[in-house]
């Protein structure tokens, strides 16, 4: 199903200008960007969490090998204290809210150890609904790492929208209403964008991943 799907998406390609982060990320709102290396990652003093984030999957490292021992989270040193998100935030929430991979997953980096561990970084991390992080996001992940295989890479982009501020775990960490993934390729023309809501009861078993995409216009600053 999941190969039926994706031929269903990668074969209608509709890009007809050049796009960047530029044209879904308006940076100066970020508190703080944080450089990953292998990722970047807009971060949010108000929300304690993740506004948005980039990277780029490279189709000839993505699957190569997997990893099968997972590292621990970690806490982001260089947020300030009082900003920070903390592995601690969670404790309590896990039946319903999880320590959520955001921008990127640790299936995207399981290639190499080092770049497996960067993605367990908190600020990378925000309150997903179980059910999304367990049952409906990860298509849209699984998605993004065949499509980069299929064209060599592919950018994939991450935004989150907090229109609940008051929607909270521990510590004041916001829970995200809507959570947003882009992926394009400038030179094979290929953008897709999908929305997912961040919500308890998501009907996962009747979930599929079409009908999650949206236009990317809807996105575009």
């Amino acid at each position: 199903m999941i190969k039926k799907t994706f031929l269903f998406l990668i074969f209608f390609p509709f890009l007809l200008k050049a796009v960047d982060v530029t044209n879904f990320i308006d940076k100066s709102k970020c508190d703080q960007i944080i450089d990953k290396q292998l990722y970047s990652i807009c971060y949010s003093y108000k929300y304690k969490g993740a506004l948005s984030g980039w990277t780029r999957l490279d189709g000839n490292l993505v699957g190569k090998k997997d990893i099968k021992e997972r590292p621990k989270f970690y806490n982001e040193d260089i947020i300030p204290m009082k900003y920070r998100t903390k592995y601690s935030d969670y404790t309590g929430f896990g039946e319903d809210w999880n320590r959520g991979h955001f921008i990127v997953s640790d299936a995207d980096f399981d290639y190499d150890i080092k770049a497996l561990n960067k993605t367990y970084s908190m600020a990378n991390i925000i309150p997903q609904s179980s059910i999304v992080n367990q049952k409906t996001w990860t298509k849209v992940e699984r998605y993004g790492r065949m499509v980069s295989q299929k064209l060599g890479y592919v950018n994939s982009i991450s935004i989150a929208k907090y229109d609940n501020p008051n929607s909270k775990i521990k510590n004041n960490v916001v829970i995200p209403t809507k959570l947003y993934r882009i992926y394009y390729n400038n030179e094979a023309k290929f953008e897709k964008c999908f929305e997912y809501e961040n919500r308890l009861n998501t009907d996962y078993k009747n979930d599929k991943l079409r009908n999650h995409e949206i236009s990317c216009k809807m996105l575009k600053i």
